[in-house]
């Protein structure tokens, strides 16, 4: 039977009018019943739990709805929402990740009448490339475009020990997904989406991982779902055909480094004439270090109340941060 703390979850959120939270603990003890072995409860509560939802879902037509910037139980953990203010033009992107972008946010604004026509525009992504590459600022920008939040799913809150709690509480997630349009973002997608037969895996990720392509696969809101990762090689390959679109994110080249130096340093570069050279010793950095690093020269420059930085006062922080990426990626 439910726990002390489920019945205490039961009540609270009935009081609370949090229907939301009510039906994923009420998940939580059919998937209980389940694993004990009493298979007729555990069917019988999930279908009273369909029906609650199914229920609610007709409701809505003619309820206003709850604004999502303050979800309400469970889902205010779930969902970190922002309105991002970003747009695709801060970006320097390598242009053919440009040009592909700029294809979704067509396809988005043009929703309507994709769909008019029985077709799907692109809105499920997977991001993949290095960290500090733009997987992150990308889901902000096209938040920022389309004019709709951001919502930031916290895997740390979302996957937890309990048999069933991580689908359980995924499934809410999905619900949102389905009832309120807004960028639904996955960072760190690896962490349930690594191979189903790796030697470290465990049984409740994979569970995990099972439903997020169960949930995925059927979903079919207007609502983009984007998931990003540093290391593609280790997601199960079923994920790759579950996506719209991959993405590919890589380091910037030299002209790249010009502009994102140009573009960061921008009032404070007047001396500075050599930009190819300074920008040779940023080589192999990120956009977000060499971010950091024109951030560092002019910080400095403010501290000590100079108008401009230099190319060796850059050149040295850029040289810096290589000297702390190696540092952090020599073995222990």
């Amino acid at each position: 039977m439910a726990s002390a703390e489920q019945l205490k979850s039961l009540l609270k959120s009935h009081i609370d009018g949090d229907e939301s939270h009510f039906l994923s603990v009420a998940m939580q003890v059919a998937a209980h019943e389940a694993k004990a072995g009493h298979g007729k409860l555990a069917e019988d509560l999930r279908a009273m739990i369909d029906s609650a939802k199914a229920r609610r879902s007709s409701d809505s037509i003619n309820k206003k709805p709850i604004p999502i910037s303050q979800p309400r139980g469970e889902l205010a953990t779930l969902l970190e929402a922002s309105y991002p203010k970003a747009r695709l033009s801060d970006m320097i992107l390598d242009p053919t990740v440009q040009d592909r972008l700029k294809r979704i946010i067509k396809e988005q604004r043009n929703i309507g009448k994709i769909r008019e026509h029985g077709l799907r525009p692109r809105r499920k992504l997977l991001l993949v490339g290095p960290p500090g590459t733009g997987k992150t600022l990308t889901a902000s920008v096209l938040a920022g475009e389309l004019g709709i939040p951001l919502f930031l799913v916290r895997l740390d809150v979302l996957i937890t020990k309990y048999m069933g709690e991580t689908a359980a509480k995924l499934r809410q997630i999905f619900d949102a997904v389905r009832d309120v349009r807004g960028i639904y973002f996955f960072d760190e997608f690896d962490a349930i989406g690594s191979q189903r037969g790796l030697s470290n895996d465990v049984g409740e990720i994979r569970r995990v991982l099972n439903s997020f392509l169960q949930m995925i696969e059927q979903d079919d809101s207007n609502s983009p779902i984007i998931a990003a990762t540093n290391h593609p090689e280790v997601l199960d390959y079923a994920l790759f055909r579950r996506f719209d679109d991959v993405v590919e994110y890589g380091l910037p080249n030299l002209p790249q480094i010009v502009a994102v130096l140009k573009n960061r340093l921008a009032g404070f570069s007047q001396p500075i004439k050599n930009w190819e050279s300074m920008a040779k010793k940023g080589g192999g950095l990120s956009y977000a270090e060499i971010t950091r690093a024109s951030e560092d020269a002019i910080k400095d420059a403010i501290i000590h109340d100079r108008a401009s930085v230099t190319e060796e006062e850059v050149g040295c922080n850029l040289e810096e941060r290589k000297a702390f990426r190696g540092r952090n990626q020599s073995p222990s």
